[in-house]
């Protein structure tokens, strides 16, 4: 079986936790917004962020029987969650929720790309077909997000908000595989779907995209 060069191994190794320690922070930052305005206690904003920004990769370790997970490979995200909950609580108050939650609009964008782009690559390296491949790339990027919106007891957003979510990651999942069908360097396909997921999701925010919602029309009469 061929082997990559040391460098490759070493960039690529580098770039996915890079861009998972960045969706991590992305996706955290989501659930504080999310929790700050359920109004949780101390536990339940330190819960519903880690929910956030480890649920999804948590997941797809799982499905792939994949050990360590990512989170205890890197044990020092956690003291950095704990910090960025700390330092949450300390300074936010109720009157940046408003202004908070639209910006937070971008690092959740960020987040949806960057872990579509690492959850589809790791299941490719585990050999997994390039459809299972896509839907791993897609239950990274979304299920944190599903996750902490059902502790927050509201339907989760990636669901209800009719704007383009899981669709984007789907689209940015493809490029990591059509990439490798390429030959392309992995490094490269990951920034190249990490973009793609990223700018799909923006643009469906700015240009106001949606999609069409299930209206069943009323029962016919016997």
């Amino acid at each position: 079986m061929p082997t990559l060069p040391p460098l490759q191994v070493l960039s690529l190794s580098n770039a996915q936790i890079a861009i998972e320690a960045a969706a991590t922070v992305a996706f955290a930052l989501s659930g504080l917004i999310a929790a700050a305005r359920a109004r949780l206690d101390a536990v339940g904003v330190v819960v519903v962020a880690g929910l956030a920004a480890f649920g999804g990769g948590t997941l797809r370790d799982i499905l792939l029987d994949r050990r360590p997970f990512f989170w205890v490979e890197h044990a020092v995200w956690l003291w950095l969650l704990l910090a960025l909950c700390i330092v949450a609580m300390l300074f936010l108050r109720a009157r940046h929720f408003a202004p908070t939650e639209r910006a937070m609009q971008w690092p959740d964008a960020l987040g949806l790309g960057l872990f579509t782009a690492t959850g589809t690559q790791i299941a490719i390296g585990a050999e997994m077909p390039a459809i299972v491949a896509v839907l791993m790339g897609m239950v990274t990027a979304v299920f944190g997000g599903v996750l902490r919106d059902i502790v927050c007891n509201e339907i989760p957003r990636a669901f209800r908000d009719h704007q383009p979510y899981a669709i984007c990651a789907f689209a940015g999942a493809w490029v990591v595989v059509v990439a490798k069908a390429l030959d392309a360097p992995q490094w490269l396909a990951l920034l190249a779907a990490a973009g793609t997921a990223t700018l799909l999701r923006v643009l469906a925010i700015q240009l106001s995209w949606t999609l069409p919602a299930w209206r069943p029309g009323a029962q016919e009469e016997m």
